[in-house]
């Protein structure tokens, strides 16, 4: 990067439930406006815009921005599956480092409808066919919807292989309750104990129940990026800045490793960690919290290994350790994470964003990790993309 990259502004609205929130462009045009006035700025310093969503129609990002104003700026639409908000940030720090920009605003949202996710356009093929085809041969599990059947499947595999037991995953579900009560944001504020999660409705039989799994949320996040002369001219707070940032797709390993882990994005997960480990020079062990993609408490217990939070195979003693929360080495997900949270696919990034940002201000109230100064981001999307970014404060 050619410079610091610095939030200059986070914001975010409550998440719902589908069905109980405001309209997708209501939504973001609320998290715009928060992240702007946390910002201090008004909305005719943006110099671009980059607005992500994954269900709606073209320009959905105009109609939200364009309650905030019509200043005849760059806007453009981001959808890269559950990854969308964080590649949005990706690309507006990107337009910063680079110099083509001075202050940018990375805008996500989602409307979700009930239920498992699924194909919207099927008068043609599929973007998952081939990941379809090659989870169809590695699982015997057809009449489980595909997202669970991913990373249920990414679960199982970890089980099989190091002998994980299925009461590591409700613990990460229980924890994620414990960290999100304290949270009003969440979606889901009430606490739950290992026993509930594993008490409750099975999914798949030995794999997965459902408080495994995070539900369909809607909800918006921003977040304002500004150039370090910027920041200074404008006496703006430069305290908190991306370190180094990385996105990292599918590469041969995703298939022919023939590994369900391989197939929700183990592979893309680590190589874009190493990178921002590399650009950084901040080693894991340096990283006091992190909010990391735990769509699926399987997801969040492989993450663990594959950002080197702990080694492969370790996850499970890493998490009775309690090493993923307060009091451990590292607390993963302070927010409640996808599973408490919620997880609004556009927004979900930049919330994570929001989160972190927070925490290195110091002002992220009954959530806050105390002694940050660095902080990672992990965001996922199958099909595939993922990105990883470090944060510092200054």
């Amino acid at each position: 990067m050619s410079g610091r990259v610095v939030v200059a502004g986070v914001g975010m609205i409550p998440f719902s439930k589908p069905g109980a929130s405001p309209p997708y462009h209501e939504m973001g045009a609320e998290a715009g406006k928060r992240a702007l006035a946390d910002s201090g700025l008004a909305y005719d310093a943006i110099e671009q815009a980059y607005a992500g969503y994954v269900y709606g129609d073209s320009t959905s990002g105009q109609r939200a921005l364009y309650r905030l104003g019509l200043t005849g700026v760059p806007i453009v639409n981001v959808n890269n599956n559950c990854s969308t908000g964080s590649t949005a940030l990706f690309l507006a720090r990107q337009a910063i480092a680079s110099g083509a920009a001075d202050c940018v605003l990375a805008l996500g949202f989602e409307q979700m409808k009930p239920g498992a996710l699924g194909s919207v356009y099927t008068d043609r093929p599929s973007a998952f066919e081939d990941f379809d085809a090659l989870a169809d041969e590695l699982v015997s599990a057809r009449d489980i919807p595909l997202a669970l059947r991913y990373f249920g499947g990414a679960g199982l595999a970890h089980m099989r292989k190091y002998g994980t037991r299925l009461d590591a995953f409700a613990k990460i579900r229980a924890k994620a309750s414990r960290h999100a009560k304290h949270n009003p944001f969440a979606i889901f504020r009430k606490e739950v104990t290992v026993a509930d999660v594993m008490n409750d409705t099975p999914i798949w039989p030995g794999v997965m129940t459902r408080l495994m799994a995070c539900p369909p949320t809607c909800g918006g996040a921003a977040a304002v990026l500004v150039s370090e002369s910027f920041a200074r001219t404008r006496g703006l707070d430069a305290g908190v800045a991306i370190k180094a940032q990385a996105m990292t797709t599918d590469t041969p390993s995703t298939f022919e490793a023939r590994d369900m882990m391989r197939l929700v994005g183990y592979d893309m997960a680590k190589a874009a960690a190493l990178k921002v480990y590399e650009a950084s020079g901040v080693g894991p062990e340096e990283i006091g919290v992190v909010e990391l993609h735990d769509c699926f408490a399987h997801n969040e217990l492989i993450s663990y290994e594959a950002l080197g939070l702990c080694p492969e195979g370790g996850a499970e003693a890493f998490i009775d350790a309690g090493d993923n929360t307060f009091g451990g080495r590292v607390v993963t997900n302070p927010s409640g994470g996808l599973l408490s949270k919620g997880h609004p696919l556009g927004a979900t990034g930049l919330a994570q964003c929001y989160e972190l940002t927070r925490q290195l201000r110091g002002t992220a109230g009954p959530t806050q990790v105390e002694g940050v100064r660095h902080a990672l981001q992990h965001n996922l999307g199958l099909g595939g993309a993922c990105v990883v970014t470090m944060y510092e404060r200054t």
